[in-house]
């Protein structure tokens, strides 16, 4: 009878477990300005976390691209902490004339590591 109460708890627990697990909601990505410079032109990104708990987010895995070829890429490592419902502020290097911004986003939330597939356009500036 023991070892059946114990297989049964072990299910429930799991199922609690699973329920319990809800996916977290994906951080929200949003070009807030682009600053040109002789050295390097740079895009302002806004990244929110929709989560209720804080996130840590470590790194963003970036691909420009126009007309669906990719312009330029690489990676910004950082370490901000984002509270739930707030935003913070990324700086991107800009190396080309992209109008679309994809890319991976590392975070920590809850002491797990998530990546989030992010996405946003860049707006167009005039000549």
């Amino acid at each position: 009878m023991n070892a059946r109460f114990s297989y049964t708890s072990l299910i429930g627990l799991l199922l609690l477990g699973i329920v319990g697990c809800t996916p977290a909601q994906a951080p929200e990505l949003r070009v807030v300005g682009i600053h040109e410079n002789a050295r390097q032109d740079v895009v302002f990104v806004q990244v929110t976390n929709p989560a209720r708990h804080p996130m840590r987010i470590t790194k963003l895995s970036y691909v420009f691209a126009s007309e669906g070829h990719t312009v330029s890429a690489g990676v910004v490592r950082m370490s901000r902490e984002i509270q739930p419902g707030s935003a913070a502020v990324v700086e991107v290097p800009f190396e080309g004339r992209g109008t679309l911004l994809t890319g991976e986003l590392t975070g920590e939330i809850d002491q797990i590591v998530r990546t989030f597939t992010v996405k946003t356009q860049i707006p167009t500036q005039p000549d």
